[in-house]
């Protein structure tokens, strides 16, 4: 075997480079990368982890006290393909197939000491999935914020995911999702590379 020592390899005619012929390997040797304009390669692939959003609710919503309950949030900070939706259905619907990291977090507000209980929840395709649950008994508190991930297996056409939450108070007229606190409630999701 001998090798060529070279920082760059252009064709000598036309803008086509060929390495071996048909049914020769070409080997890229464990750890090494290829990069294309910055894009990781895999197995000679082109892959990303998009389609890929992030958002956050921009205002209180007010929500039925003990209700599964749509968040809305509906400012995007980035949606690299536009498979989110923020002003109608907000619902991530990825035109890639794949397996996806879906997270949220749901702040629930109340007036002062009054929240028996505080879920955040992940939908997929209209049925709860995942939640995660402040359940304080008989310390009942004012602001409960949840965080909820799991990964979702999506076939990149008409699945999609949602995020809820649900606040049950004790008493009081307040019942709400709130941004509070530097974007407080939020929504995201990104393909894995497998």
């Amino acid at each position: 075997m001998s090798k060529i020592f070279v920082d760059q390899v252009d064709p000598k005619t036309a803008t086509t480079l060929t390495l071996g012929t048909s049914g020769d390997t070409v080997t890229v040797p464990s750890g090494a990368t290829f990069n294309v304009a910055g894009t990781m390669q895999s197995g000679g692939v082109a892959v990303a982890n998009t389609p890929a959003f992030d958002a956050y609710m921009s205002a209180v919503q007010d929500v039925t006290d003990n209700a599964n309950t749509k968040v809305v949030v509906n400012t995007e900070v980035y949606d690299s393909d536009g498979c989110y939706d923020n002003s109608t259905n907000y619902r991530f619907t990825p035109t890639t197939a794949g397996k996806y990291y879906v997270y949220g977090a749901v702040t629930s507000l109340t007036d002062a000491s009054q929240t028996k209980e505080a879920r955040a929840m992940i939908y997929k395709n209209g049925a709860a999935l995942r939640s995660a649950t402040i359940d304080p008994r008989d310390n009942y508190g004012y602001m409960n914020s949840n965080f909820v991930s799991a990964i979702i297996d999506m076939d990149g056409s008409s699945d999609y995911v949602e995020l809820y939450g649900v606040t049950n108070k004790q008493g009081g007229t307040d019942c709400k999702f709130t941004n509070l606190h530097y974007q407080a409630t939020y929504f995201g999701a990104y393909r894995i590379i497998t």
